[in-house]
């Protein structure tokens, strides 16, 4: 029996400029990690390119200056509410001193005890502690300092409320904070709302709009197209930004299906192998000490290639060996388990043996375990190569 299943190896490559040709330089530094470390190549391994990369290589940024300019012809107004950003200097304060320095006043509604990713205001114990109710009680800044006070974040010290009132401030822009997890409460301050939420965008535009708001817009609709030449992403705007300098943020990458599908092409004529290629950015987990849900990014995967679409169908080895061959053990346990995998449907779904496989997108999965093995840090591996994802206990 075989005894090595999937392997995740991080590929290091040159530091990654604008204009750069990225379909050749990762397919050369794949092929040569794999005459380095003596590895050769299989069909279904995947190539995977972290959307940093990517988008630094189409030169995919933009200022603050073009933030304030689409965000003031866009609202027609000079104040607006902005509600539950996550907390994050990388991914949002950029962004927020584009949009403070396109406006004379913003009202900043916070989600509280935590944004929507898991990173929080303050312990919420302390919702307990002192009676709150986070899904009725709306409080004002002064409120929320007499009941929690100046609350650091544990991993990066800093207080989120100072944070961004400071920054909209030093814009010129006046601010007012309110915390609330009901969408609808910023009405009564303003009409005109900018929802930076990610995942529940939808929801959120939705609701605003039934309960009698003027203007709803999300940081889908900031830089989806050009301004003054700058950086934009078409589908998401300024949703999976980071930042770049103090005055700049590199955007979600364009285009990503035509660059992974020429990397496959690339790749299956060096290799004689199929190979598989996707972008990926954050990863779809939840660190259970800091409570923080990693997906910052609109999509864990922007694009892939077809061999990549769909979810696992799996069989739960232990379900079987628990059930239906408890009676068995050794060599006929394992010739009876490879050939009910080798035997199994296409469609596993409501199977009791597949009953507690992963229920994602392939590409969540394998976004994912990129993302883990790449890292965010130094390690220079912004290229992923998968093998042995798609194999199983039934082959040898």
């Amino acid at each position: 029996m075989r005894t090595v299943g999937t392997i995740s190896r991080g590929i290091r490559t040159p530091i990654i400029r604008k204009n750069d040709d990225l379909v050749a330089i990762v397919t050369d530094s794949v092929l040569a990690a794999s005459q380095e470390a003596g590895f050769s190549f299989n069909d279904r391994d995947v190539v995977a390119v972290t959307e940093s990369v990517v988008a630094r290589a189409m030169g995919n940024y933009a200022t603050v200056d073009q933030i304030a300019k689409d965000v003031q012809a866009k609202f027609g107004t000079d104040t607006i509410g902005v509600i539950f950003p996550i907390l994050s200097r990388n991914r949002f304060a950029i962004c927020l001193r584009g949009i403070a320095s396109g406006m004379k006043k913003i009202y900043l509604m916070l989600s509280y005890p935590s944004d929507e990713v898991g990173n929080h205001l303050f312990d919420e114990d302390l919702l307990d502690e002192h009676g709150i109710n986070p899904w009725s009680d709306v409080l004002d800044e002064k409120k929320y300092r007499e009941v929690f006070g100046y609350q650091l974040h544990p991993f990066t010290g800093i207080d989120y409320v100072d944070y961004y009132c400071n920054l909209i401030r030093q814009c010129g822009c006046e601010v007012e904070v309110i915390f609330s997890n009901h969408a609808a409460t910023i009405l009564d301050y303003t009409k005109n709302i900018l929802a930076c939420d990610i995942h529940s965008r939808f929801r959120t535009k939705r609701r605003l709009e039934k309960a009698g708001a003027e203007k709803v817009l999300t940081l889908t609709d900031i830089l989806n197209a050009p301004v003054d030449g700058g950086g934009y992403n078409e589908m998401y705007g300024l949703l999976g930004s980071n930042k770049a300098t103090e005055d700049s943020v590199k955007l979600f990458p364009n285009d990503c299906q035509k660059f992974v599908d020429a990397l496959q092409e690339r790749l299956i004529k060096a290799t004689g192998k199929h190979i598989e290629a996707m972008v990926y950015g954050d990863g779809a987990f939840k660190d259970p000490v800091g409570k923080i849900w990693e997906l910052a990014d609109p999509v864990v995967s922007p694009a892939y290639t077809s061999g990549l679409a769909g979810t696992p169908n799996e069989l739960k080895i232990k379900y079987l060996a628990d059930n239906d061959f408890a009676g068995l053990s050794g060599q006929a346990l394992t010739d009876a388990i490879k050939a009910s995998i080798e035997a199994k449907s296409t469609d596993l779904k409501g199977n009791m043996a597949s009953e507690g496989t992963t229920p994602r997108q392939l590409t969540d999965l394998i976004g994912s375990l990129c993302d883990l093995t790449s890292g965010s840090g130094d390690k220079g591996t912004p290229v992923i190569l998968i093998q042995g994802y798609f194999d199983n206990y039934s082959q040898n």
